[in-house]
């Protein structure tokens, strides 16, 4: 790749990048130049997952030195990072905030710098990159004017089952999209929930393994899954939701 033209890449100023990452390890022509020309004007990178990061830079840039940046770990005390942090804006360093799959921010906890470098009103700029909730709501066929993304449902069955059957009247009364996500170990469990709470006539989307070969993105009522069950164990999984 290319050096860089854009002068916004040279300047000095303290700026923070995020840089969106591969939702699918082989799926790097979805991640635009211009994110790899952002990385190379950052010296420092607080990423969710260092090993994850480090493997997915080397694959954009195979000459890239990695231990060139400073690194730290955005899992870590959260005001340990945060101090961390604002120290490295005051020393007007460039910052890449990186998750470990899609975009900083969304269903990930890199908002919590973000949220900091508001406060410094420190320049940030948000790069195009995959985000597996917006690929899921684009094409689930389900309402992209009202929806909700609800991150993960309770996991005892309880509670599970009044959240679902919460997010169900919601989304009939607002006609809403629910959107929302489960470990991939659980993933069957939460479909077999789903299938014996929700109305027949609720559509549900199974969006699986976004970006890889092996992507498959289907929407049915409820009445039509239970008669075909897919496998979903250990596989990354959106769900939306949308009530008759």
């Amino acid at each position: 790749m290319s050096e860089p033209d854009n002068l916004a890449y040279m300047s000095t100023d303290p700026v923070i990048y995020l840089i969106p990452s591969v939702l699918h390890q082989y799926a790097l022509e979805t991640i635009p130049v211009y994110v790899l020309h952002a990385v190379k004007s950052c010296s420092v990178i607080f990423t969710e997952n260092e090993r994850t990061t480090r493997r997915f830079l080397k694959s954009l840039w195979k000459e890239i030195n990695i231990d060139d940046f400073e690194w730290f770990t955005i899992h870590q005390s959260e005001e340990d990072q945060l101090l961390a942090f604002r120290e490295k804006v005051k020393e007007g360093k460039r910052i890449a905030i990186v998750s470990e799959a899609g975009c900083p921010g969304i269903a990930d906890p890199g908002q919590i710098l973000i949220a900091a470098a508001q406060e410094m009103n420190i320049t940030i700029r948000p790069l195009v990159g995959p985000s597996s909730i917006l690929l899921a709501l684009m094409a689930s066929g389900m309402n992209g004017q009202q929806f909700e993304f609800v991150g993960y449902l309770p996991i005892e069955s309880g509670e599970r089952t009044k959240t679902i059957i919460g997010l169900e009247k919601a989304s009939q009364f607002r006609k809403s999209t629910k959107i929302f996500i489960e470990t991939p170990y659980r993933n069957n469990q939460l479909l077999e929930s789903l299938l014996k709470i929700c109305n027949p006539n609720t559509r549900l989307c199974l969006a699986a393994e976004l970006t890889s070969e092996n992507e498959l993105v289907r929407t049915k009522t409820i009445a039509n899954w239970r008669k075909e069950k897919p496998d979903l164990h250990k596989k990354p999984v959106i769900f939306l939701l949308q009530a008759g």
